[in-house]
């Protein structure tokens, strides 16, 4: 999330179902992507180092939920998609993303498969109803059915190094066949980018909740997807229950320097509709190749223009880049060459920069022209008309340490 959302009518911004929360908890609130959402609640780097150190609640509930369910629906997927997603296990998610007919990223996904025939479709706040839209138009011929639950969902995320255990420790006891202990260990035995329908204890009774071990940070951490009405409890609960364990709630501008730190895209920084997958550097997520079970390929939108843009040059490249001064660069600064100023000729353009609070000085993401891309390449950034020096690093700038 950007630390500088663009300017919005308040006035018309939809309301988290945890607004009211937000404000008790004294929250500086802005606009992001049609939505009033907390941008901090004590300060910047207090809330990004308890994620990095302990934990950090965060509403993600401006995220959009679609379902698209039938007996069509992996089809309809793989062809609104240019990932493979009939081919993701039950209880599984993929990273994809919703590209137009000219392989432009139109946005950029996670994608659950909650059973043989149903899957979610988690979208960013801003895209939620363009994404929304264009899966009911790619759809059309498949039998599935495209439903927007964002309305009636709510999403929290628990993210940092104590995340699981205090995830775990709100599993609900019951008399199911697993009992408690059972679905402890559900949490515990989730791997990364999978999820599992699991009941957990609010301070009012019990709430259903899609838990996933998905996350935006670069840390351990769960997201949580409940009804709208149960977030409350939840959020409620979750403060409670994590604050031995130094859990804050977090808002977006630390949630935006945590991603930026693992190197993670934003749509409308490292991926719009000027970008294909290629150019940001993850092709990886576009497949090309993906056949039927019978063998047969699976033609997809915008597969023609993205054949194209693999096998030519590109003309960009996204890199990192390390600050060797102090002062930051940020979203929209020129790249020059070494020693150039303002008025130097540019070689490239950040989309995200900031401090880093975890490394100690400043990072970045930047478009650069591919012989300027290698690792060691030292540039500069044109901050107000002032060189400061920069070095092409590799991403991600921070990777959380193994543990046991």
């Amino acid at each position: 999330m950007t630390t500088d959302p663009p300017a919005s009518d308040a006035s018309r911004d939809r309301l988290s179902p945890l607004h009211d929360e937000h404000v008790a908890l004294g929250a500086h609130l802005t606009s992001f992507g049609g939505w009033q959402m907390p941008l901090r609640y004590t300060s910047d780097l207090a809330e990004h180092r308890a994620v990095r150190e302990a934990a950090g609640l965060f509403d993600l509930s401006h995220m959009g939920e679609i379902e698209v369910a039938g007996p069509g629906a992996a089809a309809a997927l793989d062809h609104a998609l240019v990932g493979h997603l009939s081919a993701v296990a039950l209880g599984r998610a993929r990273y994809t993303m919703l590209c137009a007919e000219d392989g432009s990223v139109l946005d950029d996904l996670v994608v659950y498969r909650l059973d043989e025939e149903r899957f979610l479709v988690v979208a960013n706040a801003g895209n939620a109803g363009l994404v929304a839209r264009e899966l009911v138009e790619r759809a059309a011929g498949f039998d599935a059915v495209v439903t927007d639950r964002g309305s009636e969902t709510a999403l929290v995320a628990v993210q940092g190094p104590l995340a699981e255990e205090i995830v775990a420790g709100l599993v609900e006891a019951g008399d199911d066949a697993t009992g408690a202990g059972g679905r402890v260990q559900v949490v515990r035995d989730l791997k990364y980018y999978a999820a599992a329908p699991v009941t957990l204890a609010v301070e009012d009774g019990a709430v259903e909740a899609l838990v996933a071990r998905t996350g935006y940070t670069g840390e351990d951490g769960f997201e949580l997807f409940v009804p709208a009405d149960r977030a409350r409890a939840l959020w409620r609960t979750v403060l409670e229950a994590g604050r031995p364990h130094g859990l804050v709630p977090a808002g977006l501008s630390a949630r935006d320097s945590l991603r930026l730190e693992a190197g993670m895209p934003l749509y409308g920084h490292e991926l719009d509709t000027t970008t294909t997958p290629y150019e940001a550097g993850l092709g990886r997520v576009v497949k090309l190749d993906k056949t039927a079970a019978d063998g047969s390929p699976l033609p997809f939108v915008g597969r023609g223009a993205l054949a194209a843009r693999r096998s030519s040059a590109p003309a960009r490249v996204l890199v990192g880049l390390k600050g060797l001064g102090r002062r930051p660069a940020r979203a929209g600064y020129a790249v020059v060459a070494p020693g150039g100023g303002g008025g130097a000729p540019q070689v490239g353009t950040v989309t995200s920069g900031a401090p880093s609070p975890t490394l100690g000085h400043p990072i970045a993401m930047a478009y650069v022209t591919p012989e300027l891309s290698a690792e060691g390449t030292e540039l500069a950034v044109d901050v107000r008309g002032r060189a400061e020096p920069v070095v092409v690093v590799p991403l991600p700038f921070y990777r959380r340490p193994q543990r046991p």
